[in-house]
């Protein structure tokens, strides 16, 4: 593969048996849109059939974060449409976190500085994830009207307990203590090692995951740890009401800082993000989970309540959005029963065709 142009968005290379990406739009915080994940995807598949590629490894240019998410303002845009455009940009996205899950080459991720939403989505199928000191993990969604996609509702119910419905619910911003205590990242590493650690793996393409054991250092006390056992038994119920009285009766000065975060995040959102992750709990393939997360990202970006969170977090920035239905009780589970409903046929969505034979190999071996 030639070398890119300094200005790409992505950088994709190979170096001594490392296919490298870069995520270079570093004045948007590296937010991906249909091109970078045309071109990421155009890569891994390029070097799944290249012997000389042993292993994998993502990055961002810049020190500012790893990546912020998708490209929020195109996908409020197109809602406000058709949705054409955003459910174009979602089945190319998801395609690739798929390619990336199933994956027979390992990849590794170093997620130095934010990472939220679709960053989230293309560093956590990775086998080796590796957070610094300067590491922000959030899955934000709730706040403007949308949900954890990008896999969360498969990654989030495989947390520890209930760690991932309250991460999906409240949005809570994790540093790297906590994300390696729940095994969000494999690996901390310190920034000022990061370039060592890089030099290295280019080194020893084989085996990415003895190399980041080398360099690997105590993250330190996680804060969460604290509040693990209040988390799973305040969060283990299927109702957003029942959560809600749940932090309500418990009364403690922790629990009613969640119930006020959650006050504040879209009543649809929340019925949502919990349905999500209590179903993609029980599915037996990531695709299925894709493909239940397809069907809700066409349909929620045109709802009023994601509209109006990005206008209200993104757009005008004054944080008041007018959420409606504005209260839990008058979000009906016949509305949410129509978000998860199934497409019509040649609609849904479906891995790409490289990516499904991966899985089928993955499961029959």
């Amino acid at each position: 593969m030639s070398e890119p142009a300094p200005e790409s968005e992505i950088l994709a290379r190979v170096e001594n048996g490392v296919g490298r990406i870069t995520l270079n739009r570093p004045k948007a915080l590296h937010a991906l849109n249909l091109g970078m994940c045309q071109t990421m995807t155009e890569a891994l598949l390029a070097w799944l059939e290249d012997d000389q590629v042993h292993s994998v490894l993502i990055d961002h240019a810049g020190e500012r974060g790893f990546c912020a998410g998708g490209d929020i303002r195109m996908i409020a845009e197109s809602g406000a449409g058709d949705a054409a455009e955003a459910r174009a940009f979602f089945a190319t996205e998801y395609r690739l976190n798929h390619l990336m899950f199933v994956y027979p080459k390992p990849i590794t991720a170093i997620v130095d500085g934010i990472v939220m939403g679709g960053g989230v989505g293309v560093s956590e199928p990775a086998a080796v994830r590796v957070a610094t000191e300067r590491t922000t993990y959030a899955m934000p969604e709730t706040g403007i009207g949308l949900f954890p996609d990008v896999g969360g509702g498969w990654f989030l119910p495989r947390l520890p307990g209930e760690t991932g419905t309250w991460l999906a619910l409240t949005g809570a911003r994790l540093k790297a203590p906590d994300t390696v205590a729940l095994s969000v990242h494999s690996h901390f590493v310190p920034a000022e090692r990061i370039d060592e650690l890089k030099t290295a793996l280019v080194a020893e393409p084989g085996d990415p995951r003895s190399v980041a054991d080398r360099f690997a250092e105590d993250a330190g006390p996680a804060p969460t740890a604290d509040h693990r056992e209040a988390i799973d038994r305040l969060f283990a119920f299927d109702t957003v009401e029942e959560i809600f009285a749940a932090l309500e009766t418990d009364g403690s000065d922790w629990a009613l800082a969640q119930l006020k975060t959650l006050q504040s995040k879209s009543p649809q959102s929340l019925k949502v993000s919990l349905r999500q992750l209590r179903t993609g709990a029980g599915l037996s393939s990531f695709a299925e989970n894709m493909a239940m997360e397809y069907r809700l990202g066409g349909r929620v970006v045109r709802t009023h309540d994601f509209q109006e969170g990005v206008r209200a977090v993104i757009l005008d920035k004054d944080n008041a959005p007018a959420w409606s239905p504005g209260s839990l009780d008058s979000v009906t589970d016949q509305r949410i029963d129509q978000l998860f409903a199934p497409l019509p046929s040649p609609e849904e969505w479906t891995p790409l065709p490289q990516a499904a034979t991966l899985e089928r190999s993955s499961t029959e071996s």
